[in-house]
């Protein structure tokens, strides 16, 4: 549980506007969330017992299966709409 709770603490720290030093200080800004974030996944990974590591890992180990490329298609083609769909609003703003 201490592991999940930390975790979630990295992700709300990660994903909040809210920094330890504002973004906007050049450097220092996001010199801190380069060395927390990656702190903090490190200490919940270490936080997991070390046989429910191997389970997961094991577990992993056995999806071995590859993406489908029907969803990479689909993501494929979503990008290119949006993308076209940028191209068409750039072009009829600027005549």
């Amino acid at each position: 549980m201490a592991a999940k709770i930390v975790a979630g603490a990295v992700a709300a720290y990660a994903l909040s506007p809210i920094d330890l030093i504002p973004d906007f200080i050049p450097v220092l800004g996001y010199l801190d969330d380069i060395i927390l974030v990656p702190l903090g996944i490190a200490l919940a990974v270490r936080m997991i017992p070390a046989a429910l590591m191997a389970e997961f890992r094991a577990e992993a180990v056995s999806m071995d299966r590859r993406p489908s490329r029907w969803a990479a298609a689909f993501i494929v083609g979503l990008w290119f709409c949006g993308l076209g769909a940028g191209v068409l609003w750039f072009w009829g703003r600027s005549r």
